[in-house]
């Protein structure tokens, strides 16, 4: 995996504080952490469509009042959006289907996230789930180790779904680090039985409070031992938040990237990354 692009793609007016995007049907499925909406971009026609995913959606929320939605995954017509975990009203998980009428379904996962904290030992001030994917029958979720004690861990629930009984194992990771600062995890995406996740360095030790962004790198874990088969640099500037495939060939795997810059512009950019395959 030593070979990779990234350009720009396209821009996006009206979206802001990028976190996380899925692929499907010619869409563009993007969330906010910023943001109470869901929102669809047609890549062909340009159009936008916003979904409200909680009651009175908000853009720009303040940073004590949002859902902090950071993680997006997606299984057959079901899309499902996380909130970090990071304070009690980022708990939230939404269940968007795209198939009935669209309509959105909460759930608090204040819960679940206490036992995930528990089981691996991590402290309040520790959590802060960034990433999440769903095969059918297993949710992995990556918790961002941007705080105190840079704890990045992957989750693995065996489950069909949340709310039943469940399977429980995670995992600790010691990412590289940019110009001195440990990356932590920012997004995943699954392909086949491999995570592709991304990596940002951000001057901070707070999962709250943002800081200097130092670069980004993408990886990928080997979902059968646990470990990280590659990491490469690929940003000395970019906050990358969002990963989702977008085509995948014999020799080449394309990514489809959005960044946070940590503003209110509502103004998104898309990247295209474009990796060999080993």
């Amino acid at each position: 995996m030593e070979k990779f692009t990234l350009e720009i793609l396209f821009h996006i007016i009206g979206i802001g504080a990028a976190s996380g995007l899925i692929f499907k049907d010619q869409k563009l499925y993007i969330i906010s952490d910023n943001s109470s909406y869901l929102y669809e971009y047609q890549m062909d026609s340009k159009d936008l469509k916003k979904h409200e995913l909680l009651p009175n959606p908000t853009e720009n929320t303040p940073k004590k009042d949002k859902a902090d939605f950071e993680s997006i995954t997606e299984f057959q017509d079901n899309i499902y959006v996380f909130g970090s975990g990071s304070s009690a009203k980022r708990n939230k998980m939404i269940l968007f289907n795209l198939q009935q009428n669209k309509k959105s379904q909460t759930n608090d996962l204040g819960n679940l996230y206490t036992v995930m904290q528990n089981f691996a030992s991590i402290a309040p001030e520790d959590f802060n789930i960034e990433a999440s994917a769903y095969n059918g029958q297993n949710w992995y979720f990556l918790n961002r180790g941007n705080g105190p004690n840079s704890r990045n861990t992957l989750f693995h629930v065996e489950a069909r779904k949340l709310d039943e009984e469940f399977k429980l194992m995670s995992n600790d990771y010691k990412l590289p680090k940019i110009k001195g600062v440990r990356c932590s995890f920012t997004d995943a995406v699954l392909v086949e039985n491999k995570l592709y996740f991304l990596a940002t360095a951000e001057k901070t030790t707070s999962t709250y409070k943002d800081g200097e962004i130092l670069g980004s790198l993408i990886g990928r874990i080997d979902l059968e031992t646990m470990k990280i088969d590659f990491t490469k640099k690929i940003s000395a500037a970019n906050k990358f938040e969002g990963l989702t495939v977008f085509k995948i060939a014999s020799d080449k795997i394309q990514f489809l990237l959005c960044e946070d810059g940590d503003s209110n512009n509502l103004q998104s950019t898309i990247y295209k990354l474009t990796l060999n395959k080993r």
